[in-house]
């Protein structure tokens, strides 16, 4: 036998930038990105999320008036593609394949540019659609809610739905750049706006409690969306997340360890199971809720902490129950994510604020348990008539281990 090993290492490097008004006239910030492409010239293609457009008007308008501006760095070589907004445009094939076809009409080639502006949905979509065309066009990401500018649209995955899982299909594809405008966040609805804090809360669970400790002081500013807590918010959430990506040692996924996911095993299930009626944040949000208090139930996060996420949670605005808990089937969740983990279950747990372990088996009985006190607390918080809601040190205190 005659075996030749092969081995080689790529480097990756892009910038996440913070600006605002990214399509006023006079701010250089996306020409010199598209200049950094080394031509002195470049082409770029815009596919734009429908809910931006609708919220933004005149968007559309800037957009070419800012190539007009900028005609000796880059050229948009047809108007926006509007994508639909959501995760309709992840479901159906339709918005991948015209982004191809649009790619080969305009001649778009791996050293051009899709310039993909919208929501998290949208960003995976068109972020599939560029890292499949000619094996990977040059991707700028420009992230437009709370949600894709802390965490979908700074990393290094993409993806749509099949076979009715989502992120059945995906890449692993670092984008060229990342802009993230503030001023999108001002047409936000509020659903939005609280949906994209769940994912800080999360990240500042596994890795900083500082950061957490800020989220919990600032939780009533943070609930009303006070610009600069937002603000900081997002930067530090970001921030947390490029740094595991980066310096995590596995940026595609080739182990099964994904603190990322703290919360996410069930909050994927809850997304298909709502039909997407709850969104990803939403989802969230109930899952750092009930893997923070089957944490404490195994006796590995104190009862102070599982009150403060649970505060900080509910003050922020989340409801911490869905009509979807009932229809889940655990085990074949735990399955399903394992799965998508690759073979071995890994799912993070809390042992306190800003640190977690990584637990390879679940206790079906006790996660069952978890959920159904968790749906008797938001009953109990939402009825009328029925007693006081079950509280979070009832919660902590209410279970015992066989």
């Amino acid at each position: 036998m005659q075996v030749i090993e092969q081995r080689f290492t790529v480097n990756y490097t892009f910038p996440v930038i913070f600006t605002r008004e990214v399509f006023a006239p006079d701010n250089p910030v996306l020409a010199d990105v598209l200049r950094q492409g080394g031509h002195p010239h470049s082409q770029a293609l815009v596919a734009i999320d429908s809910e931006v457009v609708r919220l933004n008007p005149g968007l559309l308008e800037q957009i070419s008036q800012y190539g007009e501006a900028h005609q000796s760095v880059m050229s948009f070589v047809a108007p926006p593609f509007q994508v639909r907004g959501g995760e309709v445009c992840k479901h159906e094939p339709t918005e991948v394949e015209r982004i191809h076809a649009l790619v080969e009409r305009h001649k778009i080639c791996r050293h051009s540019f899709i310039i993909a502006i919208g929501g998290g949905a949208v960003l995976d979509a068109v972020g599939y659609a560029a890292a499949t065309a000619h094996r990977g066009v040059r991707l700028i990401r420009l992230p437009t809610t709370v949600l894709a500018q802390n965490d979908a649209g700074i990393g290094v995955k993409n993806g749509v739905n099949a076979f009715g899982r989502k992120n059945f299909l995906g890449t692993f594809a670092p984008p060229f750049a990342v802009i993230n405008d503030a001023a999108f966040l001002h047409s936000l609805p509020v659903r939005d706006l609280r949906a994209g804090m769940a994912e800080a809360v999360k990240v500042a669970l596994i890795r900083d409690r500082e950061f957490f400790d800020f989220l919990y002081e600032e939780r009533a500013s943070l609930s009303r969306f006070a610009p600069a807590a937002m603000e900081k918010m997002i930067f530090r959430c970001a921030e947390l997340h490029l740094q595991h990506i980066g310096g995590g040692g596995d940026a595609f996924e080739n182990g099964s360890s994904r603190p990322l996911d703290f919360g996410h095993w069930v909050a994927h299930k809850l997304e298909e199971l709502s039909a997407s009626e709850i969104k990803h944040g939403e989802a969230v949000a109930i899952g750092i809720a009930l893997d923070s208090l089957y944490s404490r139930h195994l006796g590995i996060l104190g009862e102070m902490d599982l009150f403060r996420i649970l505060t900080l949670l509910e003050t922020l605005g989340f409801a911490l129950s869905h009509p979807a808990l009932s229809w889940l089937d655990v085990e074949k969740a735990l399955s399903e994510f394992r799965e998508h983990l690759g073979g071995d279950l890994s799912i993070p747990l809390l042992e306190g604020i800003g640190r977690k372990v990584e637990a390879h088996e679940i206790d079906l009985p006790l996660m069952k348990r978890c959920i159904a006190l968790l749906m008797e607390r938001a009953a109990g918080k939402a009825g009328e008539g029925v007693g006081p809601a079950v509280s979070a040190n009832t919660l902590g205190r209410g279970l015992r281990i066989a």
